[in-house]
């Protein structure tokens, strides 16, 4: 598999914005995971490099418009690329930098040249509270999982989580330590405390060691990366047993009481979801009620000049953003001042995406929800710290 194109990481945007030497060219495209679907990808792919490349021909003469494409075409051509896409894919690429992400979620086909990369889908994906991570937990194997409302992949491991309780006690391990039933079936990896004195003792010392080291490589490797929510699937005794040890913040209280390795990955997916949608749906319809109250108090607006102003004073302390809508325009980032403009001229940002970023770089929290979500039909609204 080709080694471009991550999952979508809490880092995502800090990166982008370090690498933002215009022209900031952004690109956003469905894909598709199986074949024969899949084999428009590309093809669609490359249409879109050619509006960029048009965009581009407004401003900049060719040898410059061929450095700043070669990426983008070097992409086009990666056969393993396209063999394992996900739902959508973001590149982004500029002079000196190229980035790319597959998404689990389709994205509308978008190119953007501009003075910044366009983010706002991708802080709709992350700023989406139905994204989640599953840990599958047994003796036997330690499996990752990402996903929503929709769709469930399973991802790689980073290189320093172990991947079994072998890999992770060597010679420090006691034998034997498994039931005879651990290595297969539903009841796969769990605990035996079956039998008496130390066997029993040195078993369960074991695991809990072997759930340490995996607590603390997930959480470095993955949990603190991602940013996501954490729920454990495995069976009652271990699940218990890593809830009792664990110290990683992210990990949730609840989570499917099931070997994974026993049932296809999409009864696992409607098994989470069972899990993280009453939370989802909570959290944004408090979002909505705070938003109604904020204004009723004069400490919120939908008026898209007033926030961009308490945006630039410092005043925002959350800013809810309507996905799929666009503005185009500028925001003068020393004094909030909005400058329409035509969203299809080259150089042109969407005055949504600028607006979030402010806030974000001036400590506030960002979230983009849906359309039927979204309270008012301006296509924002804020609360205000003050």
């Amino acid at each position: 598999m080709s080694n471009i194109g991550n999952m979508l990481g809490v880092d995502a945007l800090a990166e982008l914005a370090a690498m933002g030497q215009p022209p900031c060219l952004s690109l956003y495209q469905p894909t598709h995971r199986r074949h024969p679907e899949n084999q428009q990808d590309p093809i669609r792919f490359a249409n879109l490099v050619e509006e960029l490349r048009a965009s581009l021909s407004q401003n900049y003469p060719a040898d410059k418009i061929a450095s700043f494409l070669e990426p983008f075409e070097a992409l086009g051509r990666d056969h393993a690329f396209w063999n394992h896409a996900l739902d959508g894919l973001a590149a982004f690429g500029g002079p000196t930098s190229f980035r790319v992400f597959r998404l689990q979620r389709p994205v509308p086909e978008l190119v953007v040249v501009a003075d910044t990369f366009h983010t706002k889908p991708l802080r709709r994906l992350l700023q989406s509270t139905d994204r989640y991570q599953i840990l599958g937990l047994s003796l036997a194997k330690i499996r990752l999982f990402e996903g929503n409302r929709d769709t469930l992949d399973e991802i790689d491991l980073a290189p320093g989580v172990p991947r079994t309780i072998t890999e992770a006690l060597g010679d420090e391990l006691t034998e034997p330590h498994l039931s005879g039933a651990s290595y297969g079936g539903a009841r796969a990896g769990v605990v035996s405390y079956h039998g008496h004195g130390g066997r029993k003792d040195e078993a369960k010392i074991d695991a809990e060691r072997f759930f340490r080291a995996v607590d603390r490589a997930v959480l470095e490797h993955h949990s603190r990366p991602s940013g996501l929510p954490l729920m454990v699937a495995a069976l009652s005794e271990n699940h218990h047993l890593f809830l009792q040890i664990s110290h990683n913040p992210f990990v949730m209280a609840d989570g499917p009481l099931i070997n994974p390795d026993a049932i296809p990955i999409e009864e696992l997916r409607e098994a989470a979801w069972a899990v993280v949608e009453p939370q989802y749906q909570a959290r944004l319809a408090a979002r909505a009620e705070e938003v109604a109250l904020a204004q009723s108090r004069g400490l919120g607006s939908s008026d898209l000049q007033e926030v961009a102003e308490a945006v630039v004073a410092g005043r925002v302390a959350t800013v809810l953003l309507e996905s799929g809508r666009q503005i185009p325009g500028h925001i003068d980032g020393s004094t909030g001042r909005i400058e329409a403009a035509d969203l299809n001229h080259p150089e042109v940002d969407d005055l949504l995406d600028d607006l979030a970023e402010l806030v974000e770089k001036m400590g506030g929290e960002v979230l983009v929800v849906p359309p039927e979500r979204m309270p008012g039909e301006t296509g924002l609204a804020a609360t205000y710290r003050y």
